[in-house]
């Protein structure tokens, strides 16, 4: 028996559904790739809560990517398992996504804590190579010196900073003879507001991808129930 209309349109509802799905799943990885590269490429954050959840967001964008391709064949094919198998995945990720989000608002003194004390230790062991280039990259990237200010440098290496820190970067122009010539804000501080302004990005992110994954859901149900009833979609 031939599907009326209604269930044909849940079918091509379906196909667009995973294409919005897909890129979703595009977007994720590519957020956490710039969370990565921006904080946790430039500095060894050894917390787990801190240096993990870039991570897992990249991971959860791979595995909507590949649910959403079998979420497509299912519909395509109309097939009752494969639709059933992608209707299982797609509310595992939606309750694995909840509780990342939990946990992220659980944790987030913790990362926040994690960043600084990662931050000063990296700038009492700036002399080592590896630790040097890291924490040069990171200022560089935010346009920031030291951790509270360029004062907290003098410490290490008194009457200069790094070279990282100059506004306008030459070989040995961390030697300070003016303050105007680096950067006075600290990147403790400026990093925490660049995370607190892009939070919101993040969770536009979230809340869009949520939206698709419930109406994936829906649509999903539908047509299990449709196939299920012996009719051939067109």
């Amino acid at each position: 028996m031939t599907l009326e209309g209604g269930m044909k349109c849940v079918k091509y509802l379906m196909f667009v559904f995973n294409f919005l799905f897909w890129i979703s799943g595009i977007a994720l990885i590519v957020v956490g790739i710039l969370v990565q590269t921006k904080v946790n490429g430039t500095l060894h954050i050894t917390s787990v809560a801190a240096s993990g959840a870039p991570i897992v967001i990249i991971v959860v964008g791979v595995i909507i990517n590949f649910v959403a391709f079998f979420g497509c064949c299912g519909a395509w094919n109309e097939n009752y398992c494969m639709v059933t198998t992608f209707t299982i995945l797609l509310v595992l990720i939606f309750l694995v996504e909840i509780a990342a989000a939990i946990a992220g608002y659980v944790f987030k003194d913790e990362i926040r804590d994690a960043f600084e004390k990662t931050f000063n230790e990296t700038m009492t062991n700036y002399n080592q190579s590896a630790n040097a280039v890291n924490i040069d990259n990171l200022q560089k990237k935010f346009k920031c010196c030291g951790a509270a200010g360029y004062a907290d440098w003098f410490a290490q290496m008194p009457g200069r900073v790094p070279d990282s820190c100059c506004k306008n970067f030459t070989h040995n122009c961390g030697r300070v003879t003016t303050a105007a010539a680096i950067y006075q804000q600290g990147c403790v501080a400026l990093i925490k507001e660049w995370l607190k302004n892009n939070i919101v990005i993040v969770a536009g992110v979230a809340l869009g991808i949520a939206i698709f994954q419930i109406l994936g859901i829906v649509f999903a149900c539908i047509l299990m129930k449709g196939i299920k009833s012996g009719y051939e979609v067109m």
